[in-house]
């Protein structure tokens, strides 16, 4: 398995009773197309930023294991992380425009993870810039480079994460609710995206929303989580159609009529 959660617990020194993710466990294959969903305060999020460290470790307490491609991630030291974080594990986040830096054009953000991961050369690097602005599906690559995020969609803004968060070619690609803030057509086109770069370049991903309509849509497989506990996981087509559990019965009873029709 490429990656492997088993009994995670997050505790947090300055929350009322502790915990928020209590014993989660699962398991992700190279390639594979994984969703979380669940409502807000689930434990989705808080799981993804688990798997890649980034909780503030003088708040948050990780006990469990995560293990990805060989790696101990609760036990890997934060040098070793940092190496890992952008080249073997990209990360979109739910909100594109204030994840970008807005001071600065999107091209040297998208550039960022090549200079900190490779040894590539300048005109390697531009190269590799411009055509993973072509592989994201955004126009004028040599024109886009130099635009600031304010000047752009918020879906381009999220095809520039995309980018920047596959310029390494990771083995693993975390989406975070990153449709959310998009229109339904944009929604679309991003979930095409996602789905043929998973396709392509056989990046696992593991995506996160609170939408399991737009989970059946891309991804084979689904984990449902309520306050902090998996309480269904399965294949996605068997979750959708014959649900066990009342809370995933509900979830599914509460997607609007339209949206079934296209999921």
């Amino acid at each position: 398995m490429m990656l492997e959660v088993k009994d995670l617990v997050i505790r947090f020194h300055d929350r009322i009773g502790g915990e928020a993710v209590h014993g989660v466990s699962f398991s992700m294959a190279a390639g594979e197309r994984l969703g979380i969903v669940g409502e807000s305060g689930a434990g989705k999020t808080l799981t993804a930023l688990a798997i890649t460290r980034l909780l503030r470790e003088d708040n948050a307490e990780l006990l469990g294991s995560i293990r990805f491609m060989g790696h101990d991630m609760l036990n890997t030291s934060g040098k070793e992380m940092r190496k890992i974080r952008g080249k073997e594990i990209g990360f979109i986040f739910q909100d594109p425009v204030a994840s970008l830096n807005p001071l600065m054009p999107v091209g040297p953000q998208i550039e960022e993870p090549l200079l900190l991961h490779t040894d590539l050369s300048k005109a390697e690097r531009e190269e590799r810039v411009l055509q993973a602005i072509r592989d994201v599906d955004l126009p004028e690559p040599e024109v886009t480079i130099r635009k600031y995020p304010h000047q752009l969609s918020g879906g381009q803004c999220q095809r520039v994460m995309i980018a920047s968060a596959l310029i390494c070619h990771p083995s693993l690609l975390i989406a975070d609710e990153p449709t959310t803030a998009l229109d339904v057509t944009v929604q679309t086109q991003i979930l095409k995206l996602l789905k043929r770069k998973n396709e392509e370049e056989n990046v696992g991903i593991l995506y996160i929303s609170h939408d399991l309509s737009l989970v059946r849509r891309l991804c084979t497989r689904v984990i449902v989580m309520y306050n902090g506990n998996i309480v269904e996981t399965g294949d996605v087509e068997q979750i959708f159609t014959h649900p066990k559990e009342e809370y995933t019965q509900r979830l599914i009873a509460a997607i609007p009529t339209r949206s079934k029709r296209y999921v």
